[in-house]
């Protein structure tokens, strides 16, 4: 991490030394001299590098160490004195003689690891200075934008806890917990865990819900109805629609397109089953009110938060998702769409290399924040073009990068035949195909739906009741299916 020398300067002035400790960093150097083997690898492990060390000439002697250590030769003071001279970084360092110095004066390699863990805390203790330093400075340009400087503030301090590595998991550990959850399935027949309930069962039977740090594209040209089953979704989620435990679950809503108003219009014309339009031209009858007023007092206690900020730049919306995260809780993100995102940083390189950076980003912070994050995507004018293939959109259809196909977890792709004349089942204005093209955990596969599309809700199809010809709705198996024995 780059010093801020004229600020160091100062605070050395005023008695202000940054954090460090020589006596660590000389037990650290001095252990991996006497027992380069054992401690070399907890070094590395521990995530030291040589701008860990504070000193400059500690800094020159553990990145020798680790060129050493990283081609295989064996490290010691006659190997780091011949590599410090070939390289003619003996004298910055202090000489051969502060080698032997470090030798002198480790007693022991077995406090190694508490050398570590002090070296590597003063490093932190510093890298958060710097970043409040650089954040100071910045605040005082006055091209500043005061959202943008801080989610970029936000953002460093995050960097600095991405760093650092978890503990290794025992295999034993994993196999048992792993085991327990065998045993809680095989007791109740069903599936549990930390899945969330789509809302739908068709849906549900073939991805089994969506988990914590998993990417769910869902695709579509325009118009055939991605906003209102990511929304029908979201409605569900946040609820307890389905859910085994009848759990409402907290949803954060990013709407690049449709402002907040809009949206909820549309919530509350779906969930009352009056046509949008009726409420649009003023049409709004004694009954259609009486359901508006149902729904409203529905959806007021759902635990929905929506941000409709447009044109938001994909850093400051992590931002904003950790936020949100942190003060409500949320266990979805919904993201309507990933095209209308930027990235400041990729901008002026393309579109292509912009929208792979927002794809990773998207996928780090559903990783990140261990919740799911269902992306709505458009699609390429390929499948209209495409002859013969009846409108049905495939993987290398995502527009502007192939990354975001191979980022996600879960791609969904929404048709609706009816918007293609001739194709099979066109004749029916109701049907809707989510297309599971791509499932990282599970099975891929058509999940047939009813679409509503004046009141913009979608619904589960019966099996052998209203699927079309040639298409087979997903069997649910029933409780009373279920045998006795495994």
């Amino acid at each position: 991490m780059v010093r801020d020398t004229d600020a160091a300067q100062t605070d050395v002035a005023r008695g202000r030394v940054p954090p460090f400790s020589l006596e660590a960093e000389q037990g650290v150097l001095g252990s991996i001299l006497l027992d380069a083997a054992g401690i070399m690898d907890l070094a590395i492990e521990s995530q030291i590098a040589p701008e860990s060390f504070y000193t400059p000439a500690h800094q020159v002697i553990y990145a020798a160490m680790v060129a050493l250590h990283t081609s295989g030769r064996a490290v010691d003071t006659v190997t780091l004195k011949e590599y410090l001279e070939s390289h003619k970084l003996l004298d910055r360092m202090g000489g051969a003689a502060y080698l032997l110095q470090l030798v002198d004066a480790t007693i022991t390699t077995a406090h190694a690891p508490h050398y570590l863990n002090i070296v590597r805390e003063k490093f932190l203790l510093r890298a958060i200075i710097s970043c409040a330093r650089k954040a100071e400075n910045d605040c005082f340009d006055p091209d500043s934008q005061a959202d943008k400087l801080l989610s970029e503030v936000e953002q460093n301090f995050l960097n600095i806890t991405e760093n650092q590595h978890g503990s290794v998991t025992q295999w034993s550990d994993a196999v048992t917990e792993v085991m327990e959850h065998v045993e809680k399935v095989f007791q109740t027949r069903k599936g549990v865990g930390t899945a969330i309930s789509t809302g739908f069962h068709n849906l549900d039977q073939l991805l089994i819900g969506f988990r914590g740090g998993e990417m769910i594209v869902l695709a579509a040209r325009p118009s055939m109805g991605k906003t209102s089953l990511a929304m029908n979704i979201a409605e569900h989620v946040a609820l307890g629609s389905l859910d085994p435990d009848n759990t409402s679950r907290a949803v954060g809503i990013f709407s690049l397109e449709m402002n907040y108003s809009s949206l909820v219009q549309r919530m509350l014309c779906c969930r009352a089953g009056i046509p949008g339009d009726s409420l649009q031209r003023g049409f709004v009858t004694s009954d259609f009110h009486r359901r508006l007023v149902q729904a409203a007092s529905i959806l007021q206690k759902a635990p929905i938060y929506m941000d409709d900020t447009g044109g938001l730049d994909v850093m400051e919306l992590r931002a904003r998702a950790r936020r949100m995260k942190k003060k409500y809780n949320i266990e979805l993100i919904v993201i309507d769409y990933l095209q209308l995102l930027n990235c400041r940083e990729y901008a002026r390189q393309g579109r292509q290399l912009e929208t792979s950076a927002i794809s990773s980003n998207l996928k780090a912070m559903a990783k990140e924040l261990q919740v799911p994050v269902l992306v709505l995507s458009q699609l390429s004018r390929a499948p209209e073009q495409r002859s013969g293939s009846e409108g049905k959109p495939k993987l290398s259809d995502l527009r502007d990068s192939g990354a975001i196909e191979q980022d996600a977890d879960v791609v969904l792709m929404l048709r609706r035949p009816c918007k293609y004349p001739g194709s099979e089942g066109s004749d029916d204005p109701t049907l809707a195909i989510v297309d599971v093209a791509k499932h990282r955990n599970g099975q891929t596969g058509d999940v047939i739906m009813n679409f509503e599309d004046s009141y913009t809700r979608f619904r589960d199809r019966a099996t052998g009741v209203d699927e079309p010809p040639g298409v087979a709705a997903v069997h649910i198996p029933q409780d009373d299916e279920v045998p006795e024995d495994a």
